[in-house]
């Protein structure tokens, strides 16, 4: 048996046991993981410097060393989720619907945990937090296998929780780590059909890629994200630009930052200098159709037709002038990766059908798609944002990690 394998069976059996441990023993382990974190942050930061020094040796670009990084503050809002997760309610147990039968049944349908969920995901040590809490206040135990560059973090942040929980009188096993960071963990991981329920890959396309077509196991896709905003005819320009800064350069490592503006012809002539006085202040990159160019000039970088369909995660921006919002929707839904999609209008009408008409799982009129996040929408932390259609979509909260179970009351009825 691998070690691997020994994670896998420890966690089953860890499950069995959370998945009946009620919403008390689950908070108290939660609210345990939190004041562990926060009293243990030094340890924390010792070990997210030994992977920021690694990272700089091995020349990560800033953007990517941004998300690697932890610092008190980060550290701060990391502790915040994990309590904010615990105030949530539990949906374990919730009842949704019930009813009777002609033959006096009675059928109900109740929420259950998923069971074991594998996590892989890459430079991103805040995951490793927010999918354990997660997934321990939906009563299923995780497996966590995250990127090598944030290896040192995970490792410390896990171990703390494992204190925490066995401190909680829960089992440490209900959150473990892979230790081996190689591609053959991750192989190995989609393969393990006898211990894991379902399979979550959070990171770049060629990870998620990777996993949907190689897993054994059940896969929720979480998203890449080519995210538009569109700036309409009938826009507040100074709110447009506002926006596509905001959403560009707040932090272009993200899933949920904009990498493609999408400006109406009648407006692109004072829009563009505007917008491009504020992208200006981070350096972003413009890559642009050609009436862009001609707005903007030689600053603009002439698109190629990949930059259509780029996730760039940095300082980089392709630029279109659209006729229409029709054409800007056809656009989107042809470029898009189904993440989330802005359109900046004062026209009620021109928003609405941009709500109905775009294919994405979050759709935003007059805002940043930044906000495309758990704890903005109210639901703690999030486990990814799925792109899929099936099962869930949107940001992944603690209802989206559950499944559900019939039950039925007789009084021996026989067919």
């Amino acid at each position: 048996m691998t070690q691997l394998e020994k994670q896998g069976m420890a966690a089953k059996q860890a499950s069995r046991v959370l998945a009946i441990a009620g919403s008390a023993k689950k908070d108290a382990a939660l609210a345990a993981i939190a004041a562990a974190l926060e009293a243990r942050k030094d340890e924390i930061l010792a070990a997210n410097a030994v992977d920021m020094a690694a990272a700089k040796e091995a020349g990560m670009r800033p953007s990517l060393q941004d998300r690697l990084a932890l610092d008190e503050g980060r550290i701060a809002g990391i502790v915040d989720g994990v309590r904010q997760v615990a105030a949530l309610p539990d949906p374990i147990g919730a009842v949704t619907k019930m009813y009777n039968r002609p033959n006096g049944l009675t059928i109900g349908k109740r929420r259950v945990p998923l069971g074991v969920i594998g996590i892989i995901y890459e430079a991103r040590p805040n995951v490793t937090v927010d999918a354990a809490a997660l997934c321990l206040k939906a009563g299923n135990a995780v497996i966590l296998r995250g990127g090598k560059e944030a290896f040192h973090s995970s490792q410390a942040m896990t171990a703390i929780m494992r204190d925490a929980l066995e401190e909680a009188g829960l089992p440490a096993d209900c959150i473990a780590l892979v230790q081996d960071t190689t591609r053959q963990s991750a192989t190995e991981l989609m393969a393990l059909t006898d211990y894991l329920d379902v399979l979550i890959p959070r990171g770049g396309a060629g990870l998620i890629r990777s996993v949907v077509e190689n897993a054994k196991v059940p896969v929720i896709q979480t998203g890449t994200g080519v995210c538009h905003v569109y700036v309409d005819e009938k826009a507040d320009l100074d709110m447009g630009a506002n926006i596509i800064y905001n959403a560009k350069t707040s932090r272009p490592s993200v899933c949920n930052a904009a990498e493609c503006l999408l400006v109406h012809a009648g407006v692109a002539d004072a829009f563009l200098p505007k917008a491009k006085a504020l992208l200006d202040q981070k350096q972003v990159e413009l890559r642009g159709c050609p009436r862009a160019q001609a707005i903007l000039g030689d600053c603009v970088v002439p698109a190629q037709e990949a930059d259509w369909d780029t996730e760039y995660g940095d300082y980089i921006l392709a630029v279109k002038v659209v006729d229409s919002a029709q054409e800007a929707i056809d656009f989107i839904n042809d470029h898009g990766t189904g993440h989330s999609e802005a359109i900046v209008t004062q026209d009620y009408s021109a928003a609405q059908h941009f709500l109905d008409a775009v294919d994405a799982a979050a759709v935003y009129v007059n805002a940043s798609t930044r906000f495309t996040d758990g704890g903005e929408f109210g639901l703690g932390a999030e486990i990814g944002i799925s792109t899929q259609k099936m099962h869930a979509r949107g940001p992944m909260g603690v209802e989206e990690l559950t499944s559900s179970k019939y039950i039925i009351y007789g009084s021996g009825q026989i067919r």
